[in-house]
């Protein structure tokens, strides 16, 4: 159970589509304005959870056409994200936007998010130790995920939002946003090869 909680952890902590949105929503916003998108966050992953440990995710994705319109759904939301990011010019976070992202943003990121099911899948599928009580075991992984998964994600928005009220030069402002929609787009990469 130890090695299932240091992978969680390292698996959480590391920059992906969820993580670096949240950052980029408290930088734009506020750390308050992040509460709705970290917690469709959160209701968002938990279904994706429940998809990988039953089963569905493995057979929607053995089907091709369905593979396909998910890849090119998830590309093109973290282009967009990273696009947003990027281009908001001399502020840290989001391009300018009357509204942050949103719950239904956040539960939506999760079902195109590539990392979100690789992890999902990386530990459920591996790190057994209740092998005479599976759903237990998924049970007790799902719990230990989430204490770990809201804590860092909250450690995330207050880091964006601190990021945000920093008085640094436009093009330190600049450089960070490249940097972050930079990380975006390696995950784009990263799904792009992993689905060739």
């Amino acid at each position: 159970m130890i090695e299932f909680v240091i992978a969680v952890f390292f698996l959480l902590i590391t920059p992906g589509p969820g993580v670096l949105t949240t950052a980029g929503i408290g930088s734009a916003f506020g750390f308050r304005a992040g509460f709705a998108f970290v917690a469709g966050l959160m209701l968002g992953g938990f279904i994706n959870m429940l998809l990988v440990i039953s089963g569905v995710a493995a057979v929607a994705l053995a089907v091709p056409f369905l593979r396909t319109v998910l890849l090119i759904a998830s590309v093109s939301y973290l282009v967009f994200l990273a696009w947003r990011i990027a281009s908001a010019g001399s502020r840290v976070g989001f391009a300018p936007a009357a509204t942050p992202l949103g719950f239904l943003n956040g539960l939506t990121l999760q079902f195109i998010n590539p990392k979100a099911y690789v992890v999902s899948t990386a530990l459920f599928s591996g790190f057994a130790f209740l092998p005479d009580a599976p759903i237990w075991e998924a049970v007790i992984k799902i719990i230990l995920f989430n204490l770990i998964w809201v804590p860092v994600h909250l450690i995330w928005l207050s880091a964006g939002a601190k990021l945000g009220s920093l008085d640094i030069s436009e093009t330190w402002h600049r450089r960070i946003n490249l940097a972050m929609a930079a990380s975006l787009l390696a995950v784009v990469g990263i799904a792009l090869v992993s689905a060739v």
